[in-house]
């Protein structure tokens, strides 16, 4: 029957079966089960040296008469407080008979405070006094949270290092390219690899998880939840692994430190979302999806204990576009699936154009359109909450205005670097460029001109750049222009737009940015024209400089931005001046920048034109030879 289970298996995924066959060794397995039973036996064990026993504290939280003990200690501590109050107090005053009272009772309180610690520890909680049922609850507990830490680092960590360094072995033999040419699906190579290449850590795993939920049934812990805590643990290890193949096909230039560089990204981000849910628990911003990238959060909600959270009210508030999700256990789960789920199928629409072709680029432009609206929505579906504006009342209080400046500077912040990650993604090469303005050049039809830069993957990107720019900067804008209609709350959180900065020059500053960005790409596109191979690299350098240099010479300079507005509103960095300038300079500079931009264009036009033509005139001559 096994046997039969094993053909079976190598039928449904033959890639899953190599990746069984070479790492399911006898001696694996047996050092693999021995690593995860000797840990869950330390793990028991460790705790039970904290055993109540015969000289248990009488105020210790686990003996049943601690409230009394407890309640005579806090009494005694309340009194000696209050006598000290009133000794400083009569000292201001100068009154050297009622300190000298003041005096004797504070020593005779300090005398009773002795003799009641000396009895604390001269004497101990009975046996029989002992809630033992309590401490093993507490005790099953903590192994229950200890061993969910330990899954998520161990399964994350370990799992994505195991994948990207599989990836990197098999580039570097050759073997990669023939997995490339057989006739297994995309999907089925790589689910092969993603159930196959960490299945020791999932051996590891797998041997744990009959103490970890015998010891949450034990704890007294919601079933509801603890099956919930291993959707949100396996769904979040679906997203993670195909990360990590994504990451392990285009970063071959890391050569041997992929699997270091990968791992160390997930382990840095996982202590750093966990630091994040340990003690921040405001998910009432537009960075709410990052966070709930990492399971902590979801893991923290779900057991209120694990970071010693006594509510979880903050979550329980937690909204999209103003619908109440974290209301229920439901809707805050679905939420964190649907967010994984959406990532996952950017990740993979990436794997399957990328797997076969290495030089393919990760999206084609429609679906950077899909994925850029796709960010927005999750952007401002995080941005429009509602917030408790009285914590006595509890009562919520919805600000769109509000709510979108506190978490302006975070949608700003992504957005930045989503358009120059599209600029990575979307402009292609010289050969590419080639290949296109040659057949340009030779179909006397133009009908399809205005389609092809829009959706075709070698026609220049810079018609893709500019929708994708639009997309992000449009709802910006808008809210410039109605932002005081919707001020019915007669808040001040937008007197910044109002009255310091002008919704006049807000908006010309993100016209601004949108001409700067089309600058940006225009250089790059042309930069990447050039016949030299590390046009790359002169790209990002060349991009890099344009960006950064001149506002680092003005400010080298010491050229204050609100005495002289004029050589920053002309520089890569005009939004310092823009509060201090004139509408007039402003808008100026504006249309230099739009001369600018004309200019480039034109030149790179000619240059593609010239391209096609000696591409055209290169392969008439190689077929009349």
């Amino acid at each position: 029957m096994m046997l039969n289970l094993i053909d079976r298996l190598g039928e449904w995924n033959p890639q899953l079966m190599r990746e069984l066959k070479g790492r399911l060794k006898p001696f694996n397995v047996l050092i693999a089960s021995g690593i995860s039973l000797l840990g869950q036996l330390v793990l028991f064990l460790y705790q039970l040296r904290e055993t109540p026993g015969e000289q248990y504290s009488l105020i210790g939280p686990y003996c049943k008469l601690y409230k009394v003990y407890e309640n005579q200690q806090t009494g005694l501590y309340n009194e000696q407080s209050q006598i000290f109050q009133q000794l400083e107090s009569f000292r201001r005053l100068k009154l050297p008979d009622k300190v000298q009272e003041m005096q004797l009772q504070q020593k005779t309180i300090e005398k009773e405070l002795a003799d009641f610690n000396k009895y604390l520890s001269n004497n101990f909680c009975p046996t029989d006094q002992i809630n033992m049922q309590l401490w093993w609850r507490d005790h099953f507990e903590y192994i229950f949270l200890t061993l969910s830490v330990v899954f998520i680092f161990s399964l994350l960590v370990a799992g994505t290092y195991s994948l990207i360094n599989n990836l990197a072995q098999e580039e570097r033999s050759g073997t990669l390219n023939f997995i490339r040419l057989s006739p297994q699906s995309e999907k089925s190579i790589l689910t092969g690899k993603i159930l196959g290449v960490p299945i020791l850590i999932y051996l590891v795993t797998g041997l744990a998880v009959p103490l970890h939920l015998w010891s949450g049934i034990s704890a007294k812990i919601a079933f509801s939840h603890i099956l919930s805590f291993y959707t949100v643990l396996i769904a979040s290890c679906i997203l993670f692994y195909s990360a990590a193949l994504l990451y392990g096909l285009i970063s071959r230039f890391f050569s041997g430190f992929q699997p270091w560089f990968g791992s160390g990204a997930v382990l840095t981000f996982l202590i750093m979302t966990m630091q994040i849910a340990t003690y921040n628990q405001d998910l009432n911003n537009a960075a709410t999806w990052l966070r709930f990238l990492s399971p902590f959060d979801m893991t923290a909600y779900l057991f209120r204990n694990l970071f010693n959270r006594s509510t979880s009210s903050v979550a329980e508030q937690l909204q999209f576009f103003y619908l109440p999700l974290g209301k229920s256990l439901i809707g805050i789960l679905g939420l964190h699936l649907l967010n994984y789920g959406l990532w996952n199928y950017w990740i993979w629409e990436a794997l399957q154009r990328r797997f076969r072709n290495p030089n393919a680029r990760i999206l084609s432009k429609g679906q950077t359109y899909a994925f850029v609206a796709y960010s927005q929505v999750l952007l401002w579906g995080f941005t429009l909450q509602g917030y408790i504006n009285n914590p006595l009342t509890n009562r919520i209080t919805y600000d769109l205005n509000r709510q979108i400046s506190n978490n302006f500077s975070i949608i700003v912040s992504f957005n930045l670097v989503l358009l120059f990650g599209l600029l990575a993604i979307l402009l292609p090469h010289r050969q590419a460029i080639q290949d296109w303005a040659r057949y340009r050049h030779q179909n006397s039809s133009q009908k399809s001109w205005l389609s092809d830069l829009i959706w075709s993957e070698k026609s220049p990107a810079l018609a893709a750049m500019a929708i994708n720019i639009v997309m992000v900067t449009t709802p910006l804008i808008v809210w410039f222009i109605i932002a005081p209609a919707l001020n019915i709350n007669n808040s001040t959180s937008i007197n910044w737009l109002i009255n310091n900065l002008g919704r006049m020059k807000a908006i010309l500053g993100m016209l601004m940015f949108i001409a700067l960005m089309m600058i940006c790409a225009t250089i790059t596109q042309r930069t990447l024209l050039m016949k030299t191979h590390k046009r790359a690299f002169w790209a990002i350098g060349t991009v890099s400089a344009l960006v950064f240099v001149p506002p680092i010479v003005l400010g080298m300079l010491r050229v204050k931005p609100y005495l002289n507005t004029v050589p920053w509103l002309f520089s890569t960095f005009p939004w310092a001046a823009i509060e201090h300038a004139s509408i007039p300079t402003i808008f100026t500079a504006f249309v230099a920048e739009l001369s600018v931009l004309v200019f480039l264009n034109i030149r790179l036009t000619r240059q593609i034109r010239l391209a096609g033509e000696s591409a055209t005139k290169a392969l008439m001559v190689t077929t009349e030879i």
